[in-house]
């Protein structure tokens, strides 16, 4: 029997935050979780979409408890006071997605001189989930999940004496490092938890192919790149919805059957409902994922206290 929104239990009293819940698979999540009754920070650096998100999620859902927080991923200041506020208002939190991430961009860099791709979709959860932590670890039995994508297949693990692809920059070989690094942080994330007893547990989840803004604004900016102009067809014409899309995380992160390590995503590769994924390259993983703790450490200044 395929698991759907309708499988999620009672979040009453829960607290999840989720980035780049301002649209698509963010906003998806942040709908459904809220629906099921849980207080959703709404964590997005642009805060007018936010607003509009919120709204949008507020039409169908009047009483839904949303809250807003401004957070740029891409600048560890901004990261260090979104967490602040969040920490503020919430001694424990149940649930955090790091959903947020760019995609298939042309070479830049963040406020921290990090290779965009990798400086959001990791550096920057890197650094949120460690400033997160303490409050995640007040929970009964939190969950993180962090978001990869089936381009992980493609990436190379980060390679500490370059992390930022000097030189050797390319589009979709930062986008496949970054989404290695998300597979590889959620792995190596709950292995921390695991060897320091906590209850708290890491999940990792892709959503396979799905029909969001994160393809047309890869063409935006690419101006009209070849490849990123077929990704945004292949997205509209078979790919998923985002509500769709987002079941593979929101299981991931609401499934009481759900286990630390585990990976989930679409049936059918790209599309179909959420189940659990084999985790596959795992030769030469435990190097990798060493490899890029130190690079994380270093980058950020932060450690994962568990």
């Amino acid at each position: 029997m395929s698991w759907n929104a309708g499988d999620i239990p009672d979040q009453a009293g829960r607290t999840a935050v989720v980035t780049g819940a301002n649209g698509g698979l963010g906003l998806a999540t942040a709908r459904s979780l809220a629906a099921a009754g849980a207080t959703v920070v709404i964590a997005a650096r642009n805060q007018q979409r936010a607003a509009e998100a919120m709204e949008r999620i507020r039409d169908g859902l009047p009483h839904a408890s949303l809250e807003l927080v401004e957070l740029d991923l891409g600048s560890l200041d901004s990261v260090a006071s979104a967490a602040e506020k969040i920490l503020a208002a919430h001694q424990t939190i149940d649930v955090l997605v790091n959903n947020a991430g760019v995609m298939g961009i042309p070479e830049r860099r963040t406020a921290d001189g990090f290779e965009m791709q990798f400086g959001v979709d990791h550096l920057g959860h890197f650094a949120l989930t460690a400033r997160l932590m303490p409050a995640l670890l007040r929970a009964p039995a939190a969950r993180i999940v962090t978001v990869t994508s089936s381009a992980h297949h493609m990436g190379r693990a980060v390679d500490p004496a370059n992390p930022n692809l000097d030189g050797r920059y390319g589009p979709w070989r930062a986008y496949g490092q970054a989404k290695l690094a998300n597979f590889h942080f959620g792995l190596g994330l709950d292995r921390l938890l695991r060897k320091a007893g906590s209850p708290s547990a890491s999940l990792i989840a892709h959503p396979g192919l799905s029909n969001t803004e994160l393809q047309a604004v890869s063409v935006e900016e690419t101006n009209g790149g070849l490849s990123q102009r077929f990704f945004l067809m292949l997205a509209r014409t078979i790919g998923m919805s985002p509500g769709e899309g987002a079941l593979s995380q929101l299981r991931a992160a609401t499934d009481p059957a759900a286990k630390g390590g585990e990976f989930y995503g679409p049936l059918f590769v790209n599309n179909g409902p959420p189940v659990r994924k084999p985790i596959l390259r795992r030769l030469g993983m435990d190097k990798a994922i060493e490899r890029l703790w130190e690079v994380s450490e270093r980058e950020t200044g932060l450690k994962i206290e568990a």
